[in-house]
């Protein structure tokens, strides 16, 4: 074989192998300088995304275009993380903690900072700051929450094991508190309401989904599912029916569960690709029927030699079914 024929079937080998080779799947970049968003939220009236920062504590929102702007910034949220808007779409709540990435942590917050605060979405002003700290004694970490139809709020302690409820006009209790949430590091985390009056919650530690029935929260029982989840993040319900987990911890993939029995039992049914390369995927939010996955790109903060990342992604879920 001659040289310039060897090496155009090289070229064409190359080339065949690149087309072949699967891309991840669509992304939305910002630009938003060592934020390290972890929440996010998609707001359909405004047509924006919220995000928050667990380094930097400021809450932002990106347009489909992929332009960043600050919304409410106050060094003294330390860290925000899950976010959601209100049930009249007028307000967005954040979770606030001082739990381990952020810039401006202190000994008289870490571990111990615990609020939940309303911002309205079109002036940026903050409207409520709970603070959930006294509620139990020992650490906390104010992480995700969720709203009924009551307009109650749900805020997941991924220190305290504990889910903690605020009422409409800022009253806060504990709301569940179960030897199953009891772990090490990072337990309760994702959380989510269900119509049928019952929330769901995973734990990070355990990598297990627990409901918690509305009317009777000492009725805490384990839904068993077909694997472990170690790593999990965010959830969001689509329907009664159908479950999105996100997992991050090295796993870094999104699944879709099922449950036919009312969340007694669930089944993974499809799961994202090693191929997608979800960047340490936290949590998840719905535009119309698809779903966006933040990448908080976490492992970045564990380096101390590390760059600070300027430029994050939401990104498209493009499930396989298993």
């Amino acid at each position: 074989m001659d040289a310039q024929r060897y090496i155009a079937i090289a070229i064409l080998s190359i080339a065949t192998i690149a087309a072949s080779k699967p891309e991840p799947s669509p992304r939305l970049e910002f630009d938003a300088p060592g934020s390290y968003p972890e929440g996010t939220v998609y707001h359909k009236a405004a047509n924006v995304y919220y995000v928050s920062s667990a380094r930097l504590g400021s809450i932002g929102k990106v347009t489909p275009g992929g332009a960043y702007s600050v919304l409410h910034k106050d060094s003294t949220l330390k860290s925000t993380y899950g976010l959601k808007l209100s049930p009249d779409g007028k307000r967005l709540f954040a979770c606030v903690s001082d739990a381990n990435y952020s810039k401006y942590t202190n000994p008289a917050t870490r571990m111990k900072m615990a609020r939940l605060i309303s911002i309205d979405v079109k002036s940026g002003k903050r409207l409520s700051d709970v603070d959930l700290s006294k509620l139990l004694p020992g650490k906390h970490f104010a992480n995700d929450l969720t709203f009924d139809n009551m307009k109650n709020a749900y805020v997941t302690d991924s220190f305290a094991g504990a889910v903690y409820k605020v009422t409409p006009d800022g009253t806060a209790s504990v709301f569940a508190k179960d030897e199953l949430f009891k772990t090490e590091g990072v337990g309760l985390n994702g959380i989510a309401f269900h119509p049928d009056g019952f929330l769901i919650v995973d734990n990070s530690a355990k990598g297990q989904l627990f409901k918690i029935d509305l009317k009777n929260p000492k009725e805490v029982k384990r839904i068993m599912t077909d694997q472990f989840f170690i790593g999990a993040d965010g959830l969001l319900l689509t329907d009664k029916n159908t479950l999105t987990m996100v997992v991050n911890g090295g796993t870094d993939k999104v699944f879709k569960l099922t449950s036919s029995d009312s969340w007694s039992t669930a089944k993974v049914i499809a799961s994202t690709q090693t191929e997608d390369r979800f960047t340490y995927p936290s949590t998840a939010t719905q535009n119309g029927n698809d779903v966006w996955v933040m990448n908080a790109q976490f492992s970045q903060l564990l380096d101390s030699n590390a760059v600070p990342v300027k430029t994050f992604a939401l990104q498209k879920v493009n499930y396989k079914p298993m």
